[in-house]
């Protein structure tokens, strides 16, 4: 959810986000300029660490504060010795307008590098796409998509992902069953209905953004085995870096953000584990515990 609010798609990854128009993005310019930082600067609060969240998409937050995101959150918070405030918002169609653009807040924790909406930190991990599986299956050793067990297998995939393409390059979509794309989580979840689904054995495998992934396998049923994907030949590539997400032009922000990420990263990357989040490096590669 790859925030990837994430990201280049959504569910989480509902951190899709639309590329600027011509217009647009001449002033996406100017706020990225020098000029710009000496005009927003200011508009981070000094008296408390002003976060933007979506209310209902876990693993990564909710508002009673139990998703991943939320628990980094507050480890920020802890580390800057201020209190933490958050501004709600459904992770979708004008998520960053609605909050970071008019200052209701001043960091996403979640969002994939490189989108033009926000200035992004360092990423502080890397993630990958992810088949789910029965660990007492027939496809619990399969480790890529090409693999030839997977043939005539009928496998979940949230429609329009990155890993959409691989399932088709595989001849494998044929029988693939789709599950939504942009959704408002506080209504529907076709992530934790795709688990559920190959719980009760009407898919035989699954497939979404790990992160997602991973925390659904090991909640709400039995547990399931995640294989993460980084074995795959095709393109796109299935792992994302994810960042944080602050207003353009912000760079004292955004560099002090960093020094956190570089000081905290152990104990963030034990959160990310304590809820099934697949890490792998900058070459999406395992990353060892």
């Amino acid at each position: 959810m790859w925030r990837m609010k994430t990201h280049v798609w959504a569910d989480t990854m509902t951190r899709t986000v639309n590329f600027l128009g011509g217009a647009a993005l001449f002033i996406a310019a100017l706020l990225a300029s020098g000029g710009a930082q000496a005009q927003t600067s200011d508009l981070v609060s000094k008296s408390a660490l002003r976060v933007c969240a979506d209310p209902a998409n876990m693993p990564f937050s909710n508002k009673e504060g139990e998703g991943f995101e939320n628990k980094i959150a507050e480890l920020l918070a802890e580390k800057l010795e201020k209190p933490l405030q958050y501004t709600w918002f459904p992770m979708a169609t004008g998520f960053i307008r609605r909050t970071l653009r008019e200052n209701r807040c001043d960091v996403v924790i979640g969002y994939a590098q490189g989108h033009d909406l926000v200035l992004n930190t360092n990423h502080y991990y890397v993630s990958t796409f992810a088949l789910i599986v029965d660990p007492e299956g027939p496809l619990a050793e399969v480790t890529t998509l090409a693999d030839p067990a997977l043939k005539g297998k009928r496998l979940g995939v949230v429609a329009g992902s990155p890993v959409t393409t691989h399932v088709t390059k595989n001849g494998l979509i044929g029988s693939a069953k789709p599950y939504n794309l942009m959704v408002d989580r506080r209504i529907e979840s076709p992530s934790e209905d795709m688990i559920a689904d190959l719980r009760s054995g009407e898919i035989d495998g699954a497939l979404m953004w790990g992160p997602i992934g991973g925390y659904f396998a090991m909640n709400g049923g039995r547990e399931m085995r995640v294989i993460p994907l980084t074995s795959e030949k095709n393109v796109p590539k299935l792992f994302y870096r994810i960042t944080m997400g602050v207003r353009q032009g912000e760079l004292v922000w955004k560099r002090k953000l960093n020094s956190l990420i570089r000081r905290n990263q152990d104990e963030i990357n034990t959160i990310l584990r304590e809820f099934g989040v697949p890490l792998v490096d900058e070459y999406g590669a395992p990353l060892e515990q």
